[in-house]
């Protein structure tokens, strides 16, 4: 460790000791150099030869200051350093530095040489005469006034601040026995010494500490035991420095002088460092041997109060924040120029200046109040918002204020320091930016809530829950009344006249009619506002327009907004604030606006769902069967359940086609997808169906056929190729065949379906299944089962024949076919489903249509994911008695016995009006069958709804009616059979063919055709 010269003084010429001394002396006020004694307890002074004087008060004698007073609190030096001179010692206490004077000083008593440690206990080096005794430490200002004593002179304690002694009040005689002693006392709170680190102690003749101050143990933490008789070279000073060390005190011995900066370290296991300034005085003992009294100041102690200086004046001086320092009784001490530009003046006129002077009466109360209690508890307040004005402005400001106690060196508190920030532009932009953040939150809650549903009015209602009450206090909405009920161009719309429907309201105040507003209109009312009105104007421009509030209302500011979605006005909107709300600015405006647009194509959205979607549900129901369909020998109900508005319509279908001999088909099936897409592959589908079934093809020929056309579905040229030429349905399957390996699986169609044609005569029926569910059957008196008939592969497919399944019911059997809505759905499996089918009919005697009812009532139909189709039929054959059935020989004479056969039925069924015309086209059937068939002829008369006739033989051909020239003598029996019959036909069987012509009965709506009009018309 190295010495750090930069301070050190050392005094090599006795002319440095005089010019101390000279100092000395002018800071003591003139006092006469001499030696400071001690006797007794009094303190006196005594000159050159012998005089004694009472000592100044303060203690800055004529002599100079005893070591003693370096200590820095009560009694510290008057406990542990006797006046071994230091005369002329003084402190500044604005700055901290120490200067002395040479001098000597000698303390006696009695000739004695006092115990090193008497200074330790009270009264001074020698207690024993109960006389207060000597310290220079801190006290309060004080004068003396006896004789001896000059007036008014203020004692100088180096413990910091003003020491004094107590007055003299009355005369002294010179020895301080009398009222004028001046007596020694602490300083109080707030002294120089509670932040500076001032420690004294001596130096003997042999050059070891012989004196220990309790300021030296607090600096250098080794008590007075240890610290007496060490070496102070070699106990602190490096050795490197220690050589250097020795000289100077040898020469400090011989009386010299010496001042300086000196690096040292403790006497420790650790070694700590330090930097103190060193101001070494000689002094004599009463022996007449050199010793020194040394004066210790903490560098760095000293130097932190500069640093904190420089920083109290940067905040004060330089600070961008206001800043004010506020004493205990709440009034400004000191301001800084950033306060004073803000309130005016300079800082020093805001010296003594109350809270009352800068803040309304309010205001300033709180604010007082809490500088109270910040005082009174010490604990901080940050951001604390307070609100004034600045002198020569009505605008309203803000500041942010930071408070917290201030304490002394010793920790008294001595006021409160206040930090300020103008916050007002803050304020500003924070409620810009928080109308923003709600703004943004407003619309996003907007977009999460508004459109969900493609329901119009539940539309509209989510606009109002979003906005009411977040942003306006009322709102409703109106929309055109001809876009709900489907025109694309409701009429008015130019003008904004047209006729408008209320669909939603929203309130967040009472519902009670406003006083001095507009007449209510009612939810689902129909209306429409005045030419020159702001909403009519806003519907006309497509702009929002303000309303202004009437008089005595309680709606205070409205905005009637438009709603515009795709270039479309489709309604109005309209946000309402009552008073005692902030009413409508610009950027409530654009807000509104945005609000209005989105739920506007929402809005939109929802009514073009809700057309195509009606568009869609028109064209599956009108592929439907019109009605309650009929069928002979059964008794038919259905039931047919779209899926909701949140999913598409299907492509489930049912028919009931009726064939030829009063059979009845049955037909139930399932376009896979949703839309208009599968509502019209369905409708092909049944249409090709129907077409088939008229063929009178088996059920398994008909699924074969519809499989071809199924598969032609997804060609570009559809299944119309599929009949193109002469095709027929091979035409179909060839161009099938020629699709892309990578055709778009989109455009392929697949469907399941079950067929069933029902015999009225034999009760029996034959199914054919592609794909489909089971048929339900349930027997009179038996529970329900399913019936098991080969499910083949779906149409469109392709590739696998279809089986069929002949069963005979019995009379009153209930027979159920549905689609896979009714028994199948994501929350439970399809073999649940078809279980809770089963165990639904329970009873099939109950009226066909409460059947339905129960079914659909009883199992899960209401989830929305499929259409449902349901299809039950009772069964109901013909009586015995309405069915005539002869065996015709292969004979001329068949013809009149078929004529007989046919008259004598006729006329037991009652149905003379028909004796005729049927005797005519029997006989023209069974001559044909004669004529061109092969095997036995076969008669069957059917009586139902229709009177059938039915002409069985072996042969295959079939026969095609033509148009006979008018040359020919024959070629019109066929066409005679289609003038007089309602209908006709043929059609395979097992074992040949059949002919078959229909004829209304006489109480039927179709009337008969005369047979003799029927022959003319031939000619």
């Amino acid at each position: 460790m190295s010495e750090i010269p930069a301070k050190a003084t050392e005094s090599e010429d006795p002319w440095d000791g005089a010019r101390a001394e000279a100092a000395s002396r002018s800071a003591a006020g003139g006092t006469p150099r001499g030696v400071a004694r001690r006797a007794t307890g009094r303190a006196t002074a005594t000159t050159a030869d012998g005089t004694t004087h009472a000592p100044t008060a303060g203690g800055a004698d004529s002599g100079g200051a005893s070591a003693r007073a370096t200590g820095g609190a009560a009694g510290d030096v008057g406990r542990h350093t006797p006046a071994h001179g230091a005369g002329g010692v003084s402190a500044d206490a604005s700055n901290g530095m120490t200067g002395a004077s040479h001098g000597a000083g000698h303390e006696a008593h009695g000739g004695r040489v006092p115990d090193p440690r008497s200074a330790d206990r009270p009264g001074g080096a020698d207690a024993s005469a109960g006389r207060p005794g000597e310290g220079i430490g801190a006290g309060t200002p004080g004068t003396g006034t006896g004789p001896g004593n000059r007036a008014g002179t203020p004692g100088v304690g180096l413990g910091g601040g003003l020491g004094a002694g107590r007055p003299s009040d009355g005369p002294g005689d010179g020895s301080g026995d009398g009222p004028g002693d001046s007596m020694w006392q602490s300083s109080p709170p707030g002294s120089i010494y509670d932040y500076i680190k001032v420690a004294s102690f001596s130096i003997g003749p042999d050059g070891l500490v012989d004196q220990w101050s309790l300021r030296a143990e607090h600096i250098f933490g080794i008590p007075a035991e240890r610290a007496v008789g060490m070496d102070p070279i070699e106990a602190f000073v490096a050795p490197d420095l220690r050589e250097r060390g020795q000289h100077k005190m040898a020469e400090i011995l011989d009386g010299r002088e010496w001042t300086g900066v000196v690096p040292f370290r403790m006497p420790d296991a650790e070694g700590t460092e330090g930097l103190a300034e060193v101001y070494v005085m000689p002094t004599t003992t009463e022996d007449g041997e050199r010793a020194a009294v040394c004066i210790v100041v903490d560098v760095r102690t000293l130097r932190s109060i500069e640093t904190d200086l420089a920083a109290s004046q940067s905040i004060f001086g330089q600070s961008p924040f206001g800043f004010l320092l506020i004493d205990t009784d709440l009034r400004v001490r000191r301001a800084n120029q950033r306060f004073a530009s803000v309130f005016g003046g300079t800082p020093d006129d805001h010296r003594g200046r109350g809270v009352h002077d800068y803040l309304p009466s309010p205001e300033a109360e709180r604010v007082a109040a809490t500088l109270r209690r910040v005082l009174e508890t010490g604990e901080s307040i940050t951001e604390m918002n307070v609100m004034g004005f600045v002198p020569g402005s009505d605008e309203r400001r803000h500041w942010s204020i930071n408070l917290y106690r201030v304490h002394s060196g010793s920790g008294r508190p001595i006021g409160i320091a206040w930090l300020s920030t103008d916050v007002t532009a803050r304020r500003a932009a924070a409620r810009e930016a928080a109308a923003a953040r709600r703004n943004l939150a407003l619309l996003n809650e907007a977009g999460a809530r508004i459109g969900n549903s493609l329901d119009l009015e539940t539309t509209a209602r989510e606009l109002l829950d979003v906005v009411v009450p977040g942003f306006c206090d009322l709102a409703t909405v109106d929309l055109y009344q001809g876009l709900l009920v489907g025109d694309e161009t409701p009429p008015g719309l130019a003008d904004g006249s047209a006729e408008l429907r209320r669909v939603a309201f929203a309130s967040a105040v009472s519902d009670a009619p406003f006083v001095g507003g507009p007449a209510p209109v009612a939810v689902g009312a129909v209306h429409h506002y005045p030419f020159n009105s702001p909403c009519a104007d806003a519907l006309r421009m497509a702009r929002p327009q303000h309303i202004p509030a009437e008089d005595g209302g309680l709606i205070q500011s409205t905005l009637a907004v438009p709603m515009v979605a795709h270039d479309t006005v489709v309604g109005l909107v309209q946000f309402s604030r009552t008073k005692g709300s902030e009413p409508f600015g610009e950027r409530d405006r654009a807000l509104a606006m945005e609000l209005a647009s989105r739920a506007a194509v929402c809005i939109d959205n929802a009514r073009l769902y809700r057309r195509e979607h009606e568009r869609a549900l028109i064209l599956q129901r009108s592929l439907l069967p019109p009605g309650d369909p009929e069928a002979s020998g059964l008794d038919i109900a259905c039931r047919y359940l779209p899926g909701n508005a949140a999913t598409e319509v299907g492509g489930d279908w049912f028919d009931v086609i009726e064939l030829p001999g009063h059979r009845t088909a049955l037909v139930v099936g399932d376009v896979m997808g949703r839309g208009l897409r599968a509502a019209v592959a369905m409708g092909e589908l049944r249409t090709a169906v129907r077409t088939l079934a008229l063929l009178d093809l088996e059920p398994a020929e008909v699924l074969s056929a519809l499989d071809e056309i199924a598969r032609g579905l997804g060609t570009p040229g559809g299944p119309s190729q599929a009949f193109g030429s002469g095709g027929g349905v091979q035409q179909a399957s060839r161009t099938a065949a020629r699709q892309p390996r990578d055709a778009d699986l989109s455009e392929v169609y697949l469907a399941t379906c079950v067929y069933v044609v029902y015999d009225s005569v034999t009760r029996r029926c034959t199914f054919a299944n592609a794909g489909h569910l089971p048929p339900a059957l349930v027997e009179p008196g038996e529970s329900a089962l399913m019936l098991d008939v080969p499910p083949g592969m779906p149409l469109g497919v392709g590739g696998e024949p279809f089986e069929e399944v002949e069963v005979e019911l019995p009379e009153g059997a209930l027979l159920a076919l549905y689609t896979d809505g009714l028994v199948e759905s994501r929350d439970h499996p399809l073999d649940e489903g078809l279980q809770a089918l089963v165990g639904a009919l329970t009873d099939p005697s109950q009226p066909l249509e409460d059947v339905c009812d129960h079914v659909l009532n009883t199992l899960d139909t209401h989830h929305g994911e499929d259409d449902i189709a349901l299809l039950m039929a009772r069964v109901q054959g013909l009586p015995a008695d309405s069915v005539g059935d002869w065996t015709l020989p292969r004979e001329p004479r068949s013809v009149g016995r078929a004529r007989e056969y046919a008259r004598g039925q006729l006329q037991s069924w009652d149905l003379e009006p028909l004796v005729d015309t049927t005797e005519l086209l029997v006989s023209e059937l069974v001559t044909n069958a004669l004529r061109y068939g092969e095997g036995e002829i076969r008669l069957r008369l059917l009586l139902d709804r229709t009177l059938v006739c039915e002409v069985w033989d072996a042969g295959l051909v079939q026969p095609r009616r033509r148009r006979a020239r008018d040359t020919d003598e024959g070629g019109r029996g066929l066409q005679l059979v289609g003038l007089l019959s309602a209908a006709w036909g043929s059609r395979r069987t097992p074992r040949g063919k059949t002919v078959w012509f229909e004829l209304p009965l006489p109480d039927g709506e179709s009337g008969l055709a005369d047979p003799a009009e029927a022959l003319l018309s031939l000619f």
